[in-house]
């Protein structure tokens, strides 16, 4: 299994900073060394931030489909803000503080198989509101596709783009498609870069999370065979169970 580790690339980054930091005290030889040790850890605290690495949407893509290491149940929601259908920035945190949450990835409109595991998710979406869940359905699309996907198939649950892959990276889900299949899709008359308005060839496995208001996953599904998705009955047990 491929993982990104992001200690790695956080060494990277270390290892010059300390270099920096005796250089500096070297030149002004009047710094105390409790100074030193401020100024270094501030810049580590810095290179460490989330700003840093948040913004790569690749840095934690896996080879494939098969190699991903989603986020576990018990792990805390990544913090993101996504996009709504109307192109407006979404606080996903800030809503799964309001109320319990059905979070399912998909992997875009394109995709006969999200389409109809979306059909699906209408079928068991009252349902799911009864018990006080909200759901929402993130892709790679960007909005102007998820548009036509809710004039499509007539969907009133929210759709959100994750168009640059910072979300789906987060959740450990992201991988990145062969150039290969990248082609043979545009034989098809798909193509990603159009779909997303991006270059990058991310697509994330197919999943769903179940979230509480505490932000803690109390349930996943993630198959890397895009062709089976959960059953929605399932979901709405897993979902039911979730709230005990």
């Amino acid at each position: 299994m491929v993982v990104s580790n992001p200690k790695l690339r956080q060494e990277r980054h270390v290892m010059p900073c300390v270099t920096s930091v005796i250089k500096f005290n070297e030149r002004y030889n009047g710094m105390s060394m409790h100074s030193c040790v401020l100024f270094l850890s501030a810049m580590i605290g810095f290179i460490l931030s989330d700003k840093i690495f948040s913004q790569d949407s690749g840095a934690n893509a896996a080879a494939s489909a098969d190699a991903v290491y989603p986020i576990k149940v018990g792990a805390t929601v990544p913090t993101l803000t996504l996009a709504t259908a109307d192109g407006k920035p979404f606080d996903v945190g800030e809503a799964i503080r309001q109320k319990p949450t059905v979070l399912v990835f998909y992997r875009g409109g394109w995709c006969p198989y999200c389409n109809m595991q979306l059909k699906q998710l209408v079928e068991v979406e009252s349902k799911l509101l009864a018990l006080g869940y909200q759901l929402f359905a993130i892709s790679t699309d960007k909005p102007e596709k998820l548009q036509e996907t809710l004039a499509k198939d007539k969907l009133n649950y929210t759709l959100l783009s994750d168009s640059k892959m910072i979300g789906c990276s987060a959740f450990g889900i992201a991988f990145k498609v062969e150039e290969q299949l990248v082609q043979k899709y545009k034989s098809y008359n798909i193509d990603l870069e159009v779909a997303s308005g991006e270059t990058h060839h991310l697509l994330p496995v197919p999943s769903v999370f179940i979230v509480g208001t505490d932000g803690i996953i109390k349930f996943s599904y993630v198959n890397p065979n895009y062709k089976v998705r959960l059953d929605p009955d399932v979901m709405l047990a897993a979902a039911k169970a979730a709230l005990k």
